[in-house]
Order: C-alpha cells, then sequence, then structure tokens
C-alpha cells in the first residue's frame, strides 16, 4: 500500500513538473513574442516620429518658400505701381463736367475752358498729350458725370494747373463745380486715404509734414 502511495505521487509529481515545464516554455515564448512585438511597435515609432519630423521641416521650407514668394511678389507689384505712377506723371483728373459738353473733341473744349476757368495769364498754351473721359459705362441720369483724364504735354503745365487750382479753391463752371487732382494708381489713392487723419491731426496742431 505505502509502495503504490509512493508510486502515484510520483507519478502525479512528474505530470505536474511536464505541465509547469510546459507553462514556462509557453510563457517564455510569449515573452520573446512581446519583446519582438515591443521592439517592432519602438521601430514603428521612431519612424513615424522621423515622418513627423521631415514633414515638419518641409512645412518650414514650403512656409520660407511662400514668405519669399510674397515678398517677391509685393517688391513686383510696387514696381508696376510706381511705374504706372511715373507714367500718369503728366496726368490730370478733372471732375464736374457734364457728359457731352466736349462734343467729342475733349482737348479742343479742355484747351478752350481751362485757361478761363482757372484765370490763366493772357496767351497760355495748354499742351495737351491726350485727353478722354474715364472707361466706364455711360451714367444714367443725375449720377456724377465721367472725370476727364488729360496728360499735359510738360510735367511744368501740370503743376501750373493744378496751383491755380489749388489757389482758387472752389471752381464752377457753368452751375457745375469743378475739381482738378493728380492722376493717381488706385494703391496710391488709398495709401494717402489712409493717411488723410494723420495729416489732418497734423494740420490741427500746425505740424508741417
Amino acid at each position: 500500500s505505502m509502495v503504490h502511495s509512493n508510486k502515484f505521487q510520483e507519478i502525479l509529481l512528474n505530470q505536474f513538473r511536464y505541465k509547469l515545464t510546459d507553462v514556462i516554455t509557453t510563457t517564455s515564448a510569449t515573452l520573446v513574442e512581446l519583446k519582438d512585438l515591443i521592439s517592432s511597435l519602438n521601430h514603428h515609432v521612431a519612424t513615424a516620429k522621423q515622418r513627423v519630423s521631415n514633414i515638419e521641416d518641409a512645412q518650414q521650407d514650403l512656409n520660407r518658400e511662400v514668405m519669399e514668394l510674397r515678398k517677391h511678389i509685393a517688391d513686383l507689384c510696387s514696381k508696376v505701381d510706381d511705374q504706372e505712377n511715373r507714367a500718369r506723371r503728366n496726368n490730370v483728373r478733372i471732375v464736374g463736367f457734364p457728359e457731352g459738353v466736349e462734343h467729342g473733341r475733349p482737348i479742343k473744349f479742355l484747351q478752350e475752358t481751362l485757361p478761363e476757368l482757372l484765370k490763366l495769364p493772357s496767351g497760355t498754351s495748354l499742351e495737351v498729350e491726350r485727353a478722354h473721359r474715364s472707361l466706364a459705362p455711360k451714367p444714367a441720369e443725375g449720377q456724377r458725370s465721367h472725370p476727364f483724364i488729360v496728360k499735359f504735354l510738360r510735367y511744368q503745365v501740370r503743376e501750373q494747373i493744378l496751383t491755380a487750382a489749388r489757389s482758387l479753391g472752389t471752381l464752377e463752371w457753368n452751375g457745375s463745380r469743378i475739381l482738378m487732382s493728380p492722376d493717381l494708381s488706385r494703391d496710391l489713392m488709398e495709401q494717402r486715404w489712409r493717411l488723410m487723419p494723420i495729416k489732418k491731426v497734423l494740420r490741427e496742431k500746425g505740424l508741417k509734414y
């Protein structure tokens, strides 16, 4: 009986050892798989970080290129605007003459009308290279007429016209108020409009600018 009991215990012990060995072997294999998985994940994370870093670097490079392009475009626009204003250097914009008073001959009309309107010295010759109404659809009844854009042959004549207009202040022709100003590009006009409040304050304080 004792012998049978010892053999039975030995069999149970061996079975337990086999199962334990199997469990340990399985656990070891699982740990190896987990280690490989963690290593693989670390590799993927490192690769992802590198890709993110590369994308960030590329984005920074792209941002720099965009900034450089914007600056280049701004410089080009500034040069174009400067050239446009140089081309308009001898121009005067005249607002207020009713539509059609020139009867299709704007140069003749202005050469006859402006000297008297501006009280220029007798015999003053206004050498006009070209004159035309601004290009836009014909205004409806009651709307402001198109301004004249007048290009004088000489800059001095243009300055004489504007100086005379400023000195007289209000100009009227057959009941119509006439305004004269330099013919500037849209960008330059907007810049000057933005400066108007500052110039007003400077004038009120008696400061030269």
